[in-house]
């Protein structure tokens, strides 16, 4: 059994790394987060220390390091705003803990190389929650792209919609400093799957990037790739909206559909099981999407040219 901290209890992907090292027979022994409304942790660790000081939650930690209960913190789960990660991997790090970290592991890809020569220096490992990696028709379209022919480059049109309410501007998502923007908070798992299945991206031009959506293309090694993201609910398809659904996932590869509606619900257990089992999911591995989100935030859009996404039409 493997003790666990956990960074940002109150937040909404929180409870799935509270089920995840329940299911994989561990326990949370401490969690923080500055904000009081986390009765969650009663459904599956209510015996464990809880924080909304971090100065108080830092050094309870470094207390459990040495005094010898049994205590002694091993993982840091790490579920923070996205400019926070680095800072809080590089505190799990110098506990003499293991880092795992929701996405996007960092925002910047210099981040990744400062977090590796940390890694060197104490010993400790990062990973990176790639849950999308590990989803079976994700996993079976991997094995059907390396088996078939070497020389084939895939047409794709990567399409996700998640309808937001107002309150995701004015949160630290809405603040482009702190999230990366939409293609970072919504993108960075299927950029990670894209260049995980299709090899290493060698274009890559975007035609919208404004605070409610982002479009693109992309080609990868293996594939030439149509993207589109957005949190306005307006750019979800009529038929969608007539269902008052507010979420739109698709991927259409040489004109089929790749199903990927359901199977997300064990998914970050997945993950657990494989970084307990120190499989993959660490830093070489989280640089492909840091370095694609990267990119896209800070190119220039040149507007409806060339090869874009046909959602793009509608919100011109």
């Amino acid at each position: 059994m493997k003790n666990f901290a956990l960074i940002g209890a109150a937040g909404f992907i929180a409870p799935r790394h509270m089920q995840a090292i329940k299911d994989t027979g561990n326990r949370l022994v401490v969690a923080f987060d500055p904000f009081d409304s986390v009765g969650i942790i009663d459904s599956y660790f209510p015996e464990a220390d809880f924080f909304v000081e971090f100065e108080r939650f830092d050094r309870h930690v470094y207390k459990l390091r040495r005094d010898q209960s049994g205590k002694e913190v091993q993982y840091v789960s790490i579920c923070s705003p996205n400019y926070l990660h680095d800072a809080h991997i590089r505190f799990a790090l110098r506990n003499h803990a293991d880092a795992i970290c929701e996405k996007p592991l960092v925002l910047n890809p210099w981040n990744v190389d400062a977090l590796q020569e940390l890694e060197n220096e104490t010993g400790q490992r990062v990973y990176n929650i790639l849950q999308l990696r590990l989803h079976p028709s994700l996993v079976q379209l991997k094995a059907q792209v390396a088996q078939g022919p070497s020389d084939k480059i895939y047409d794709i049109d990567l399409t996700y919609i998640a309808g937001r309410g107002n309150w995701y501007h004015y949160s630290w998502k809405g603040d482009l400093t702190k999230s990366g923007g939409v293609a970072t908070n919504i993108g960075v798992h299927f950029f990670d799957i894209l260049s995980w299945i299709f090899g290493g991206v060698e274009r890559n031009i975007v035609h919208v990037n404004d605070p409610k959506r982002a479009a693109g293309f992309m080609q990868f090694k293996r594939a030439r790739v149509r993207w589109f993201l957005s949190v306005d609910v307006h750019d979800l398809p009529p038929e969608v909206r007539a269902k008052n659904q507010r979420t739109y996932r698709s991927i259409i590869m040489d004109g089929h559909t790749i199903e990927f509606s359901d199977g997300f619900t064990d998914l970050h257990t997945r993950c657990y099981e494989a970084i307990l089992q120190h499989r993959h999911l660490g830093l070489d591995e989280a640089r492909s999407a840091i370095e694609i989100i990267f990119a896209v935030r800070n190119a220039e859009p040149i507007g409806l040219r060339g090869d874009y996404h046909p959602f793009c039409k509608e919100i011109v």
